[in-house]
């Protein structure tokens, strides 16, 4: 692939709250670009992007999903993304692999909760985005208040692009800021036929007004710009562009587009813009990587004659082979080549490449710089390794998981089922890296722990549906995390003959309290691993990681606590792996006993919509559930409620609030972070 072609590719991911109309969206550009007949929706389960048979039964995306389609010399992949806080990895691992993203909003809901943590998502990769605003032709459509709250709770500059003609069902068109014209669609031929015509006379003035908001936010990029403004000449809508641009790749602007999919309008001069303002592979800035030669930083250029470097953003078990899919950063692959995974110090053979039209394959014979594509023959790799050329082995940046935290036991039914379980969940975190699974010690019950309710019970359903295990299932279960009450040092020496052969280790530990929302902080001071060798240090390293991974109480994580490894003396002749090992995690334990062990629950951040006259009945069912409400946003016939509710008092309460709201009211929540948990629930597990 030449530069000349790099610079008309657009990487780009579809990124919004649940049921702001992103599957829709995609199915539009794909319909519009030519790449499919016939328009698919949502609520029927035909959308060409939601493939799986949980997304068409429940008529919500699950899994991320790549396509690829043309729309005016230009090579879209598209990546359409999740919008439920249980699938976020999704929407985690494919930002890191994309160069730009389109936001949408809701023309009526405005930015919802879920808007914003893929928002912020999105800023920790520093992808550039343009926005649509959708359902511009729903009852209570109002593009201004999106633009404000895209301002007070992003803190994003949005530049508006263009005004809508007529209101809610009156939605015809939009005027274009940029060429200064009305667009009309034609919803007699599905929205095909754009008609160009004079701005409408009562929209001159607004239009004008607006258009001088455009130029003074491109004069901020552009000196040219800014002096033709202030010498009132005339700018090309090229020019226009180019300003505006330069804006959007440095993340400091987002334009903003206005349309209603289901409706077919607006969706061209989405693609038109699209093309014009996000970037291309070539302007995505070059990737931090790191050589495993000598441990040297460098910057990977996007060019297809450079070295050999991917990223593995994402794992999928397809028909129960491993397909792996990647972003190439640099050089060229193709089949039968031989790679090197740095995770896992080993080299991986490509057994075949394609490009993915949502789950239907195409096969390829080589893939450059720029791509984004999938193979198989990848038996070890995971999400987020980079595959580079075994001569000149690289290592990415890797992804941040979210914390999975709620937990289900499931067991087989049949002995047939028995022996496949174990497989069958192992292919399914090759896929999920948010999806744990686990032996409880005391029951010997398999527990599944996950995002949310709806995380796991998708996982059961594709049990049954995909590898054919039919299981049995309990009730949610919070996940809970360890922490310390109080300080506390403990010193820790293990020496016994084992086989023959006498292992020593000796350790000094000191754990600290910390406030919350602070994590697992582990401090290994430089002088105390000096004496060891590297190997060893790492060990040392890894061993005392592995052990805060199970607490005393019930085996949950610890957090919230500084470890201070203050000693660990080494003698040559003396310590071993397995006495160094053994010294940690008793030092460890007891001195977790000895400081006031406590539990903390996860307490998840809710916005809930009710009407109205709900609001009071609604509010004191939170209160009732220890939740604590943190802001109440009126809207024209119904509240948006804010709060902080502890997660165990959440299961099944979608029931409860359409009982109390006669079916009318509707929330979302994500993880918040980790409070102190109730003296009833310290009871169960013997703490005070």
């Amino acid at each position: 692939m030449t530069l000349s072609q790099l610079e008309r590719i657009r990487n780009f991911g579809i990124i919004s709250h649940i049921d702001a109309g992103k599957t829709t969206v995609s199915e539009r550009m794909l319909f519009y670009t030519g790449e499919i007949h016939k328009m698919g929706e949502v609520h029927d389960g035909m959308a060409v992007m939601d493939w799986m048979e949980q997304e068409q039964q429940r008529g919500i995306t699950i899994t991320a999903t790549a396509t690829r389609c043309q729309w005016n010399d230009y090579t879209f992949n598209i990546i359409d993304t999740p919008g439920h806080i249980d699938f976020t990895i999704e929407v985690e691992r494919s930002l890191r692999a994309l160069d730009g993203a389109v936001a949408i909003f809701s023309a009526v809901e405005g930015v919802q909760p879920q808007s914003e943590s893929v928002w912020r998502q999105a800023d920790r990769y520093q992808v550039p985005r343009i926005c649509l605003i959708n359902k511009m032709d729903r009852i209570g459509a109002d593009h201004e208040q999106v633009l404000d709250a895209l301002q007070t709770k992003l803190q994003a500059r949005p530049v508006l692009l263009q005004l809508p003609i007529g209101s809610e069902e009156h939605f015809v068109g939009v005027v274009d800021l940029i060429r200064q014209q009305a667009i009309y669609f034609d919803v007699d031929d599905l929205g095909r036929t754009l008609e160009y015509h004079e701005i409408p006379p009562q929209m001159i003035d607004a239009t004008r007004r607006q258009r001088e908001l455009l130029l003074e936010t491109a004069a901020d990029f552009d000196d040219a710009i800014l002096a033709d403004v202030l010498d009132n000449k005339p700018i090309a809508s090229e020019r226009l562009l180019a300003a505006l641009r330069s804006g959007v790749l440095a993340c400091r602007i987002f334009p903003v587009v206005l349309g209603s999919a289901l409706r077919n309008k607006g969706i061209q001069p989405l693609l038109d813009m699209i093309c014009a303002l996000l970037p291309s592979p070539l302007d995505a800035p070059p990737a931090p990587a790191t050589q495993l030669q000598d441990g040297t930083e460098v910057w990977i250029e996007t060019s297809p004659d450079g070295p050999v470097c991917a990223l593995a953003f994402k794992v999928l078990a397809d028909e129960g082979r491993k397909l792996t899919y990647l972003r190439i950063y640099s050089g060229r692959i193709a089949p039968g080549e031989v790679l090197h995974n740095s995770r896992t110090d080993s080299d991986e053979k490509i057994a075949r490449l394609f490009r993915m039209h949502a789950h239907k394959r195409e096969r390829i014979d080589e893939a450059g710089a720029g791509d984004i594509v999938t193979a198989t023959g990848l038996k070890g790799v995971l999400t987020g390794d980079t595959l580079s050329a075994p001569d000149t082995p690289l290592q990415l940046a890797g992804l941040s998981y979210p914390e999975p935290v709620v937990c289900l036991a499931v067991e087989p039914k049949t002995v047939d089922d028995r022996d496949k379980l174990p497989l069958a969940l192992e292919k399914l975190q090759w896929e999920d890296p948010t999806f744990k699974v686990k032996e409880d010690p005391e029951t010997g019950q398999t527990l599944l722990t996950g995002m949310g309710e709806l995380h796991l019970e998708v996982v059961v359903q594709r049990l049954k549906t995909d590898f054919g295990v039919e299981t049995q299932t309990g009730r949610p279960q919070v996940v809970y995390r360890e922490t310390i009450r109080c300080a506390c040092r403990h010193h820790e020496v293990f020496e016994r003959d084992i086989e023959g052969k006498t292992h020593y280790g000796e350790v000094t530990i000191q754990l600290n309290p910390q406030p919350r929302k602070q994590g697992l902080q582990i401090d290994l001071p430089a002088e105390v691993l000096a004496p060891w060798p590297p190997e060893m240090a790492q060990r040392i390293k890894e061993q005392l990681y592995q052990a805060c991974q199970s607490g005393p109480v019930a085996g949950y994580p610890l957090t919230d606590l500084t470890l201070t490894l203050t000693a660990a003396p080494y003698d040559s002749h003396r310590v071993t792996d397995l006495g160094i090992a053994t010294a940690i995690s008793r030092a460890i334990y007891q001195a977790l006993r000895d400081s006031s062990l406590t539990l903390l629950e996860p307490v998840m951040a809710l916005e809930l919509t009710a009407p109205s006259d709900c609001t009071g009945r609604v509010m004191s069912s939170l209160q009732q559930k220890r939740g604590q409400i943190e802001g109440i946003t009126s809207r024209p016939g119904q509240d948006v409620i804010r709060a902080g509710v502890p997660l165990l008092e959440m299961f099944g309460y979608m029931t409860e609030l359409r009982s109390a709201t006669k079916g009318r009211g509707s929330f979302t929540m994500e993880f918040s972070h980790f409070e102190q948990a109730p003296a009833q629930t310290l009871g169960k597990f013997g703490l005070k």
